[in-house]
């Protein structure tokens, strides 16, 4: 039997998380590694394993992979979630790549001073009701299909419906105004490895809070 991939990043979300939903989505058990310490990282960086110095740190197929892209990308054609074809592909990369901006936003906001951390919450959600929810609104009524892609389950649906949770997290009514996303939301959340992954004890992780902000501060010197 194949060892499980191993997973070395901090106890939270940051860029982990994508890949966490990724594996869950695929019915893929993973072992984490956290690290809690200066010193763990460290020992990561002077055993070679951090590329670019930098976790995420995926094992995987007698491979350490690192920069969360090119985890995500070997995942999603791994485990058959990344289109038939080149022009699916592209789609994926385009969808997912709008979503990763969107998030990313979120996930630097955390890190803000707490006057700048309430703004730029605020300005996370106008940019979804605004920027990229109408768009995948559209994408949805346009093909009228359950998926964003290729009316096949893919990498791009599922990292939607992370970021569509990540949002409603900072305002329960964002989708008020996007029915199609809304049912999206329903049926994607349905999906039998991801309703596991969305029950309580799972790995999935919770929004940040002040500690793990300190901790990561603390490991990484920033």
């Amino acid at each position: 039997m194949a060892a499980k991939p191993k997973l070395y990043y901090f106890c939270g979300r940051g860029r982990m998380e994508s890949i966490r939903w990724l594996l869950a989505s695929a019915g893929v058990e993973f072992e984490e590694e956290f690290i809690e310490t200066r010193e763990q990282y460290e020992k990561l960086q002077n055993d070679g394993y951090l590329l670019f110095g930098q976790v995420p740190l995926v094992e995987i197929d007698g491979m350490a992979l690192t920069q969360t892209r090119a985890i995500l990308s070997y995942l999603a054609a791994k485990y058959n979630l990344y289109g038939k074809d080149l022009k699916e592909r592209v789609r994926i990369d385009m969808y997912v790549d709008g979503t990763l901006d969107l998030m990313m936003v979120m996930a630097l906001a955390a890190f803000k001073p707490p006057e700048e951390k309430e703004e730029n919450f605020a300005l996370t959600v106008k940019k979804a009701k605004t920027r990229y929810f109408p768009v995948f609104e559209k994408i949805l009524k346009d093909h009228g299909e359950d998926f964003l892609v290729g009316n096949k389950f893919s990498w791009a649906d599922i990292q939607l419906l992370e970021a569509i949770l990540m949002v409603e997290e900072l305002n329960a009514s964002v989708l008020c105004d996007f029915p199609l996303l809304k049912a999206f939301k329903t049926r994607i959340s349905n999906i039998p490895t991801i309703k596991k992954f969305l029950q309580p004890g799972s790995q999935r992780k919770p929004a940040p809070d002040s500690h793990y902000i300190e901790l990561v501060r603390h490991i990484l010197q920033f």
